[in-house]
């Protein structure tokens, strides 16, 4: 059966609220086909995750309700896996004390400070440095970041080609843990691999469907418009460090406001909904993002350091990479699926991107 995380925002919540729940939940789970396999709870933040294995997302809701009547705000399909290496565990702590009355109580909020890291896609690599060199390469960004994240006590959530994704408790140490990285890969060489790193935190559940879906999203994008040689840093994560750990070191750190995050954001959900649309261009961005040319012009050369037209057409040819390692599509489905009109204009805009033609990307990617 499927296993599904749900949120629940129970301002004043007490760790026993949720134990007590949590018993009642396992009292009249075999009615409902589902198995309660643990939960986490922050006090501070007022609110409770729960990982259940049910039939179906309607299942955990009747569950809840007929249990104790807390439905959840949110509920997300999640992997156990995934699950464990973000946060550490997929069955009630070790340490969790059980009671006079035999209730487990524990608190063990699920907020986690993520840094995620990013690197050109291996092939690219290749193409410019050769298969040994690339090789090369990532096998020493792959070193260095899971030394320094051992050191630190980060858990490797997520890894693949393009990077990591590492999850802390602590903001302190992520930080700490991405200024050490930075050190050990700096250079021209590392900048022209595209190597990036960004720190966000956050809960497992919001309007994301994946995992940690939201946070993750907000550092991926930190990292597209993070400038050469930083750290990028969220509102939420600069509010956990001491300002000496920001300010006393001596590499540059961006830390970005609340209000740049929104806007980052909002430039790019705009790309997200209309990417595919090959109607969508600079005036109907604008539209969307209700802003006359100049103000969208000021905007995404402020946060991008590009034109909008340039930064439309760079994130279609990146989803049209994205969409080659999906499935082995020809060039023309690709053009039409990523939102550009002609396949000779696409190979073109591809070619000048990234040094090869799309045919050749395709065989690089396969081969």
């Amino acid at each position: 059966m499927p296993i599904y995380m749900d949120q629940h925002l129970l301002p004043g919540v007490t760790a026993r609220d949720v134990a007590e729940a949590h018993r009642k939940d396992m009292l009249i789970q075999h009615h409902h086909a589902c198995n309660c396999i643990t939960y986490w709870i922050d006090e501070k933040r007022g609110n409770a995750f729960c990982l259940i294995e049910a039939p179906d997302k309607e299942a955990v809701v009747e569950l809840h309700k007929n249990a104790h009547g807390l439905t959840p705000n949110r509920i997300i399909e999640v992997n156990n896996s995934v699950v464990e290496s973000f946060l550490g565990r997929i069955s009630d702590p070790e340490d969790a004390v059980t009671s006079d009355d035999g209730l487990k109580v524990f608190s063990d909020p699920s907020f986690r400070v993520l840094l995620v890291t990013r690197i050109n896609d291996p092939v690219l690599l290749q193409h410019r440095y050769g298969k040994g060199k690339a090789n090369e390469l990532l096998s020493h960004h792959n070193e260095v970041i899971r030394k320094e994240l051992a050191a630190y006590g980060g858990s490797e959530a997520e890894s693949e080609g393009a990077g990591f994704i590492v999850s802390f408790v602590s903001a302190t140490k992520a930080v700490a843990c991405a200024l050490d990285i930075q050190k050990k890969l700096s250079g021209d060489e590392w900048n022209l691999a595209g190597f990036r790193m960004a720190i966000n935190a956050g809960e497992p559940v919001s309007k994301n469907e994946k995992l940690f879906g939201d946070t993750i999203q907000l550092a991926d994008r930190m990292c597209l418009v993070a400038r050469e040689q930083e750290v990028a840093i969220s509102s939420v994560v600069k509010e956990l460090v001491s300002k000496d750990l920001l300010q006393n070191n001596n590499h540059p750190i961006i830390a970005f406001s609340a209000g740049y995050e929104n806007l980052v954001n909002l430039l790019f959900n705009k790309l997200e909904e209309n990417w595919q649309d090959p109607d969508f261009n600079v005036t109907e961005y604008c539209q969307t993002m209700a802003m006359s040319k100049s103000q969208l012009y000021r905007t995404t050369t402020a946060l991008s350091g590009l034109s909008p037209n340039t930064l439309l057409k760079d994130f279609r040819l990146d989803k049209a990479r994205e969409l080659m390692k999906k499935k082995n599509y020809n060039i023309t489905q690709i053009t039409f699926d990523s939102g550009f009109t002609s396949p000779s204009y696409f190979t073109k805009c591809f070619k000048k991107k990234f040094g090869l033609l799309p045919m050749a990307y395709l065989e690089m990617l396969y081969s």
